[in-house]
């Protein structure tokens, strides 16, 4: 029974793992969509975002059936609840991807982005797989150390957007009114994905050490 119990914990850590994959995929394709107006590429992150979704559902389905039927020690109990807040976290970046790729399905066969902001929203795309996967990475090491240095990551997609804004509200920016939503747009959801993964790390470091981050930073 306690060998079940232990498989289930362990599973719980694993799905996590493959829905920062699954999520990393969908962020790819979907900057790929906006960029290159790939059709395929936009149905195939809204398709796919089921996947992360059924992953989410078994993660809880699967927490509270642990909670349910064992008596976890205060460390199990802790790991049990903060999958439940990385999942919902993750669950939502994979909801971002499709936001984004529901733009690029709606401009096609035109380009969402225009010509002068393309080159920071490739960044931004670039910046939003690497905070997924070094999401991935501290949930499968739990390195609450690694964890810390997201937060830095993420001021990076912070500043990306603050360029993308300052370059469709410069003077001589001249795409109307629904490109400039559409950028405005994009350039939120990129924001957001690399705010759910800086959530994620912050819920490891509680879960590995019992401490909130900002605690946790000061003694490190």
């Amino acid at each position: 029974m306690r060998d079940m119990y232990h498989e289930d914990l362990d599973s719980l850590g694993e799905r996590l793992v493959e829905m920062t994959r699954l999520a990393r995929h969908a962020i790819a394709r979907a900057t790929t969509a906006l960029l290159d107006s790939d059709l395929n590429a936009a149905q195939e992150v809204i398709s796919g975002d089921e996947r992360i979704n059924r992953l989410d559902q078994e993660i809880e389905d699967t927490a509270f059936s642990l909670m349910a039927r064992q008596q976890p020690v205060a460390s199990d109990l802790r790991a049990i609840i903060t999958s439940l807040y990385m999942r919902g976290d993750l669950e939502r970046m994979g909801d971002h991807a499709v936001h984004l790729a529901k733009i690029a399905r709606r401009r096609h066969p035109d380009s969402a982005i225009p010509k002068p902001v393309r080159s920071i929203v490739l960044e931004m795309g670039h910046q939003a797989e690497l905070l997924v996967t070094k999401a991935g990475e501290v949930i499968l090491d739990r390195d609450p150390d690694t964890a810390l240095e997201l937060d830095k990551d993420d001021d990076r997609m912070d500043r990306l957007r603050r360029k993308l804004l300052q370059r469709i509200l410069a003077p001589g920016w001249e795409y109307g009114v629904e490109a400039t939503m559409d950028v405005t747009l994009v350039g939120r959801f990129y924001e957001r994905f690399g705010d759910h993964a800086v959530h994620v790390a912050d819920n490891l470091v509680y879960m590995v050490t019992g401490e909130k981050r900002e605690d946790y930073e000061a003694e490190s």
